[in-house]
């Protein structure tokens, strides 16, 4: 397995100065955001589409440093009822696709978006319940009209160009656990999988070691991120929080750095687990934790990861 990061929490910096901050972590990846929510300020796609020698560059610049992108990122919601919105981000995620097979990168992670409940809506909605029953018709509707039909081209597509695109399973989006990214998987094809992301996870009351065990073979990526339920707050209110990341004291849970949500003990069960179904990809640090600057929750998940991940490949049993 490698160890590295989503270079996302550095936006307001250049990659060179990047790579100049993380130079003394000795991570082996970057996670690079090419669009949509994460932005593009590490992978400007129109530029290095339209440009081998700028591709070269790139490449030539993380080579330097001893680093290989794991995975580029353009998480949005492609199906958004909005087409000024939806548009934009099924074309941003098509050319993140294109751009990966340019690289050589095999991963491309999304999220699966989220359609609206009808063709006349224009928000997204999500339903977290079967009852009363103009739920489970509108999320019929939603998998049946929008989201099988467009993830069975796009994962056509991916496959053409020698890519996987990889879920993060999110609440909000149509895939938000185990059992949806299967879901999307078998009606769709195997070039679709899971971002595996534990935080979030942990709110929704799923064991993330247990989900990697469900999941197996359809993890192609993992971020290294924790989370923690306040009960005093979760026991009164439940965790469907919508209370803004920021108010801290009050929410029924919070994004964590690694080992503040979950001690060091959970991941590195977490991390043989990968092992054990087979994932020896990356572990991508993703800081969003509101306690903590991202220089310091970035360096402690890393100084504890690095006592977690097992770097190298496993020798012969020559006990049994």
């Amino acid at each position: 397995m490698k160890l590295g990061l989503l270079t996302v929490m550095f936006s307001d910096k250049s990659l060179k100065e990047v790579l100049d901050i993380i130079r003394p972590l000795q991570v082996q990846t970057v996670e690079l955001g090419a669009g949509n929510y994460p932005g593009d300020a590490h992978c400007n796609l129109k530029e290095l589409l339209a440009s081998k020698p700028k591709r070269e560059e790139l490449k030539a610049m993380l080579k330097g440093e001893g680093l290989e992108i794991s995975a580029l990122s353009c998480h949005g919601n492609c199906l958004h009822p909005n087409p000024a919105i939806g548009k934009k981000h099924a074309e941003t995620q098509s050319n993140t696709i294109k751009l990966a097979g340019l690289l050589g990168v095999k991963v491309v992670n999304d999220f699966s978006g989220c359609p609206g409940s009808d063709e006349k809506a224009t928000r997204p909605s999500w339903v977290t319940c079967p009852w009363p029953p103009d739920y489970l018709e509108a999320l019929e509707w939603q998998w049946e009209k929008k989201v099988i039909p467009y993830w069975k081209k796009q994962a056509k597509f991916a496959e053409d160009n020698g890519v996987k695109v990889a879920f993060e399973a999110h609440p909000g989006f149509v895939v938000y656990n185990p059992e949806t990214v299967l879901k999307l998987r078998k009606a769709c094809g195997n070039s679709l999988g899971a971002n595996f992301d534990p935080s979030h996870f942990f709110w929704q009351g799923i064991e993330p070691v247990e989900a990697v065990r469900a999941l197996g073979k359809a993890i192609f990526h993992v971020h290294a991120k924790d989370s923690k339920v306040y009960e005093e707050n979760a026991r009164v209110n439940g965790v469907l929080d919508v209370k803004h990341y920021g108010d801290e004291i009050n929410r029924s849970w919070l994004f964590r750095t690694c080992g503040y949500g979950h001690p060091q003990s959970w991941w590195n069960e977490f991390v043989s687990t990968l092992r054990m179904v087979g994932y020896d990809g990356a572990i991508s640090i993703e800081h969003e934790d509101s306690l903590m600057s991202r220089m310091e929750g970035l360096t402690k998940a890393v100084a504890m990861l690095k006592q977690s991940i097992m770097f190298e490949k496993t020798t012969a049993i020559t006990w049994a």
